[in-house]
């Protein structure tokens, strides 16, 4: 029997990724989640995804729940986006209510909130999907600096965890990134929450068929720290390699595995 990794590998569906073939070759390379980034894309297009991804996942017998999403305030500027909102503004725009309207009304499995800052924001985005007769979980992204200093009452009224490190990093400074990572991962662990490490983690190969040694390092280590999942962005929407990076990070949840069960028994 082929080995398969624990840790859930998570890709998003954009450009590169968004035709039968790729969807199919993705699942066969062990992807057990998609996500999709509303802050692109129309509703024909995610209908015909969601559609491909959910004829896919039955024909493998697998279950592969979708996450959408919601793009939340941001603002975009040249390849970087940030938070467009102020500090006391609700992060639920009237674009987010219409996507999740959308969202519930074709099945998705999760919810991402982007730019969550308290207990408070995700108490109404349930109550969004409650008025709406939906079931969806909640995936909190930690991405601003008020998220983090709020992360225990998030995490109790969250499902899941993101940990968004493209964000964070305009919060903090980048040589913090990886502690804050390595404190969200053990407070989440803790708290018996999935936690998801997202953003640049095989980067590279947007444009190249290997990833660099320090990329595998980035995604060992977030596995041996205690990460649920991983998550693949720009490499798997818009990049020239989506399957090769899928298979990469396979391969390399497999054998971080491995050793994390060597450093809990020292």
């Amino acid at each position: 029997m082929e080995e398969e990794s624990i840790t859930k590998i998570i890709a998003t569906v954009g450009p590169s990724s968004e035709n039968r073939n790729s969807i199919k070759e993705m699942i066969n390379h062990k992807v057990d989640m998609f996500r999709l980034n509303f802050s692109w894309g129309d509703y024909e297009w995610f209908s015909k995804v969601i559609k491909i991804i959910k004829e896919e996942s039955e024909l493998s017998n697998k279950y592969l729940p979708i996450i959408q999403d919601l793009s939340g305030p941001r603002v975009q500027e040249k390849d970087q986006h940030h938070f467009g909102g102020k500090e006391n503004e609700k992060i639920i725009t009237e674009k987010d209510k219409k996507d999740l309207e959308f969202g519930i009304g074709n099945n998705v499995d999760y919810i991402a909130m982007s730019f969550v800052g308290n207990k408070e924001d995700i108490i109404e985005l349930r109550n969004l999907i409650k008025k709406q007769n939906g079931n969806q979980k909640i995936i909190s992204k930690i991405e601003r600096k008020k998220a983090f200093e709020n992360l225990d009452e998030i995490m109790e009224y969250s499902d899941a965890i993101m940990i968004a490190r493209g964000d964070l990093g305009n919060e903090f400074a980048l040589e913090e990134i990886p502690f804050i990572q390595h404190q969200i991962i053990k407070r989440a662990n803790n708290a018996k929450k999935m936690v998801i490490v997202a953003t640049q983690m095989m980067l590279t190969m947007k444009e190249n068929p290997n990833p660099s040694r320090a990329e595998v390092s980035d995604v060992a280590y977030s596995i041996i720290d205690g990460a649920d999942a991983i998550m693949l962005s720009e490499e798997t929407a818009s990049g020239k390699y989506p399957i090769e990076a899928v298979s990469y990070m396979e391969k390399i949840a497999i054998n971080a595995e491995k050793h994390r069960k060597i450093i809990k028994i020292v």
